[in-house]
């Protein structure tokens, strides 16, 4: 299995969205590395949905429902999508700065490639994070 991490404006699409949905594709991405990612996503892989510019945390965990295919907002056959399922919300948001502040995640792609929407995680940085949203 591998670990993912997701980013939205919860403004456009928020966790919740996600939770009242049941599914979602997950398109419109225009990237060429985040387009890399959603093209290594396998069905089954847990991905962490992120709340970006407003809230600045990690929310809840997908899954992968589906490998990628052609990105239905689009004619270009560059770009894909996949569609996620919600998993489960974290007990607790897990902050931006709960993230920056744990030397163990000071690699994270989160923190050295804000702007990417789609970034793979190891399986320690997910476990990491996932500790954090059960700290009081």
């Amino acid at each position: 299995m591998n670990y993912w991490l997701v980013k939205s404006e919860p403004s456009v699409y928020a966790w919740e969205q996600l939770v009242a949905d049941g599914k979602t594709c997950w398109d419109g991405v225009r990237n060429f590395a985040a387009r890399l990612h959603l093209l290594a996503m396998k069905k089954g892989d847990h991905v962490m949905f992120y709340h970006s510019n407003e809230g600045l945390a990690v929310t809840g965990i997908a899954k992968v429902a589906t490998t990628a295919y052609q990105d239905p907002t689009t004619d270009d056959e560059r770009w894909v999508a996949v569609d996620l399922v919600p998993y489960k919300a974290l007990k607790k948001p897990v902050t931006l700065t709960q993230i920056k502040a744990e030397p163990c995640l000071k690699n994270i792609a989160l923190v050295r490639i804000g702007r990417l929407s789609v970034m793979p995680l190891t399986k320690k940085e997910y476990e990491i994070i996932i500790e954090l949203s059960r700290q009081k």
